[in-house]
């Protein structure tokens, strides 16, 4: 048995979206991935993008980081 935590939220300052995102960065050394390298495999991960939806506009990807152990 895992915990699982996700939270998705958004910020008019990119400073404190950023803050959050290193924040992740450094307790993501301590995270898992479960059943990785499996059909079932769930990859635990860090996205922070921009996101246009407030102006009818796409997402545009700023950092992604995922935790894996098994080196691909």
């Amino acid at each position: 048995m895992k915990y699982r935590v996700r939270i998705d939220l958004f910020f008019e300052s990119e400073a404190n979206a950023q803050s959050l995102v290193d924040c992740a960065k450094h307790l993501s050394d301590k995270a898992v991935s479960i059943n990785e390298g499996k059909d079932n495999e769930e990859i635990g991960y860090i996205d922070c993008h921009l996101c246009g939806h407030d102006e009818g506009k796409p997402c545009k990807p700023i950092e992604r980081l995922e935790v894996r152990e098994l080196a691909i």
